[in-house]
């Protein structure tokens, strides 16, 4: 009898925490450890990072234009409006679907499909769309400037999209946070309340929460120790800005959600969904597990394979396993 996997993992945490090293460390194992060890299919990987870098590129290339920065306040600075938080999820949600469809994307221009996407899911989000009010030469500029970065980023996706989910688990990444000092419950959109409450009924009904457990002063450590002067676009070697990291990013709000949840080891989301031609109330009950990585078990990770250390090896791999067990025995003790 085939072992049973993990459907969908949510890989959330603070900046520098370690997602994107376990994310990669997941993905060099072979099948077999996956389900034998980790209670995982083979990885199907989404991350929010690269559309957080693409809306930057995005107001760079405006900028050289004379255009006005679109998304943020400045090309180290944190967004306009919060709310775009909700913007990546939106995109998120739209990546799992072609993963769940095996849908790919052939289209005359990639940067114009993102730009489109952007607004999109800025609607969505109840946020107005900007990039269609861009006059069509600039647009046309900016996106032939990035046409070579985003037609790499969505081959990628098709890529994956055409492996189908079959005996898959799909990891996506995200991390969120509010403001150092903050109280608890956190302001929407702060926080990972407002991810859940943005994720598609479609990642909930499947999804579990592995979290990757550092303090805010270690987060912010790591982020400066990880940055390269060309990492902006590297999931690995990409520095967050001090202002974000200490606007955005001073706390999470993810204990005080289990804490909240009046179920063990779980994050209680409410949800008013549609069912039919009526709305109504709904609970999701999404495992949670933390992986502690208080003491640090995943920056080895960045180095080429050939050079991790064994000792290194396995304290990151008893640990994931040790995790990502124990959430699914949680989904199976929820039915």
């Amino acid at each position: 009898m085939a072992k049973e996997i993990l459907d969908v993992v949510l890989l959330f945490s603070l900046p520098a925490s370690g997602k994107s090293e376990t994310r990669t460390y997941m993905a060099s194992l072979t099948p077999e450890q996956c389900v034998r060890e980790m209670a995982m299919g083979p990885t199907l990987q989404l991350d929010d990072y690269p559309y957080v870098h693409f809306m930057h590129r995005i107001d760079d290339e405006l900028h050289a234009r004379g255009y006005p920065y679109l998304f943020y306040k400045g090309p180290t600075r944190p967004f306009q409006d919060d709310w775009t938080w909700a913007t990546l999820i939106e995109l998120l949600n739209e990546d799992y679907a072609d993963l769940m469809q095996g849908k790919q994307h052939e289209v005359p221009s990639a940067a114009q499909l993102l730009f489109d996407r952007l607004d999109a899911a800025r609607e969505k989000s109840q946020l107005l769309p900007v990039m269609g009010e861009i006059p069509y030469r600039i647009r046309r500029g900016a996106a032939e400037a990035l046409e070579q970065e985003c037609r790499k980023d969505l081959d990628a996706r098709n890529r994956q999209a055409a492996l189908g989910t079959k005996g898959k688990t799909i990891v996506i990444e995200a991390a969120r946070g509010g403001v150092h000092g903050a109280s608890f419950p956190l302001i929407p959109p702060q926080g990972y309340w407002t991810a859940f409450q943005q994720l598609s009924p479609a990642i909930l009904e499947k999804a579990v929460v592995l979290y990757v457990w550092v303090d805010p002063t270690e987060s912010r450590r790591k982020n400066v120790e990880r940055g390269l002067p060309d990492g902006a676009g590297s999931i690995l070697h990409h520095s967050v800005p001090h202002e974000v990291m200490l606007g955005q990013y001073g706390l999470d709000d993810m204990a005080y959600l289990i804490g909240e949840s009046d179920r063990p080891d779980t994050v209680k989301v409410e949800r008013i969904v549609q069912v039919g031609n009526r709305y109504q109330n709904k609970a999701y009950y999404l495992p949670a597990a933390r992986f502690d990585n208080r003491v640090d078990k995943t920056t080895f990770v960045r180095k080429p394979q050939k050079e991790w250390a064994a000792a290194d090896v396995k304290a990151i791999h008893d640990e994931l396993s040790r995790a990502l067990q124990t959430l699914l025995r949680v989904k199976n003790s929820l039915g």
